[in-house]
């Protein structure tokens, strides 16, 4: 092992601000996505809403928490407005579809 590699090992195992940042930044958006991953779990089987928009409704109140001071408290509660919001929607229009014209 040449002194290059010896230091960027030590780098990445030294205990920094840097690192430490780094890890709890990776933390949260790993806890994001595991949220995000049960409430579409949740609103695909219980409201059989369509998956691509609630990927998008998740996505767009990921991208709003993220704007906020405290994304992963604010995140599970917009994701999940925004997944019912959804919900309503394609049962709205399963409606409007079976009933008949006039």
């Amino acid at each position: 092992m040449n002194a290059i590699d010896q230091t960027k090992e030590n780098a990445l195992t030294k205990p920094t601000v840097a690192n430490f940042c780094r890890a709890s930044g990776q933390n949260f958006v790993t806890r994001i996505e595991q949220t995000k991953q049960a409430i579409l779990a949740e609103f695909r089987d219980v409201f059989e809403a369509n998956e691509q928009l609630l990927r998008l409704a998740l996505s767009e109140a990921e991208a709003m928490s993220w704007q906020t001071d405290y994304p992963f408290l604010v995140f599970p509660t917009l994701a999940t407005e925004k997944a019912q919001a959804v919900a309503v929607w394609q049962a709205r229009q399963r409606s409007m579809q079976r009933a008949p014209s006039v």
